[in-house]
């Protein structure tokens, strides 16, 4: 494995880096609101891009894309928790059904109190 021999002195790393510059970001107007906006995205005032509305921002804005993947989503999730109630369903009646009892014998520890 390659070792320099010596340490890179401060001038020449200064001159090695001397062409690491910040550059200003691009600027565009929005055809739509007139704002000032980063070129290729998404205008922050009011929503639009290439003249569409794409931000929940603009009032144009309808939500077709994300219903239907939301849709697809709860089938495949229904399914499975459809499959779980079934399971759960069971256990809950026979926990009814041990209430009921416990609520049958205390009424009979009452009226034997009572009497």
């Amino acid at each position: 494995m390659a070792v320099p021999k010596k340490r890179t002195g401060h001038s020449a790393q200064g001159h090695r880096r001397s062409n690491w510059k910040a550059t200003k970001p691009e600027t565009t107007k929005c055809p739509n609101c007139g704002e000032t906006k980063l070129a290729h995205t998404v205008c922050t005032s009011c929503g639009y891009y290439k003249g569409k509305a794409v931000s929940i921002k603009s009032p144009d804005y309808v939500e077709t894309v994300t219903e239907k993947k939301k849709v697809s989503k709860k089938s495949k999730s229904t399914t499975k928790k459809a499959a779980e109630v079934e399971e759960v369903k069971p256990i809950e009646e026979k926990s009814t059904e041990t209430e009921e009892v416990a609520e049958t014998e205390e009424t009979k520890n009452e009226e034997k109190e009572s009497e």
